[in-house]
């Protein structure tokens, strides 16, 4: 089965569409207000207003201070499903059903691939761990990890420096559910590269 392709950081309507138009199953949209592609949620209902229907709308999330203020973001985005991409407890997580989440960890070192087992959840991500960053860090990590999160959790995005460059790679040794494509993509933070979009999406494919 094809590899889905998640484009995240999605800032203005041009990138949208492009991302669209070359591929893409689903674009994530950021609600951290300390990263650098931070959008508000009514500018993220805009975009998503003249996209598709079929196209998956996610909204990321980092440590908010209630699920209830994540569900309040999503309703005004629009937004179908939430990426929680912070320290989110299992509870915290549960507390959103029966909203659609995916939950994110960022692996390092003594990462415990089984911890993703705790959570009840859609799907699960798979991101590099930076100090500095909550996403979008242009890192890979060790994939090993990722397979051994797929065997427990099918439903398993992969993200970190995810490129056209390395994506087949990716795809042939993880078998993700889908990759996530954010900073391996841009022009600038929250600025996509159009041709590396496309160039991405057709080597997942090939």
């Amino acid at each position: 089965m094809t590899t889905r392709v998640k484009i995240c950081g999605i800032t203005n309507e041009r990138d949208a569409v492009a991302a669209v138009e070359a591929g893409a199953f689903a674009l994530g949209f950021n609600f951290y207000p300390q990263s650098a592609r931070y959008i508000t949620p009514q500018r993220a209902r805009q975009i998503i207003a003249g996209l598709p229907k079929t196209v998956l709308s996610v909204g990321v999330f980092v440590d908010e201070e209630s699920p209830e203020q994540v569900a309040r973001v999503m309703d005004e985005a629009g937004v179908a499903v939430a990426q929680l991409h912070g320290d989110e407890s299992p509870e915290y997580c549960q507390s959103l059903a029966p909203r659609r989440v995916i939950k994110a960890f960022r692996v390092k070192d003594g990462f415990d691939v089984e911890s993703i087992l705790d959570y009840e959840v859609e799907a699960v991500l798979l991101d590099s761990f930076s100090a500095k960053e909550m996403g979008g860090t242009g890192e890979s990590f060790d994939w090993s990890v990722a397979r051994k999160a797929r065997d427990l959790f099918p439903q398993l995005y992969l993200a970190g420096g995810i490129s056209h460059e390395n994506v087949r790679a990716a795809i042939e040794s993880v078998n993700p559910y889908a990759v996530d494509a954010c900073s391996g993509i841009e022009i600038a933070p929250g600025r996509k590269d159009s041709a590396r979009m496309r160039a991405l999406i057709r080597a997942a494919r090939s």
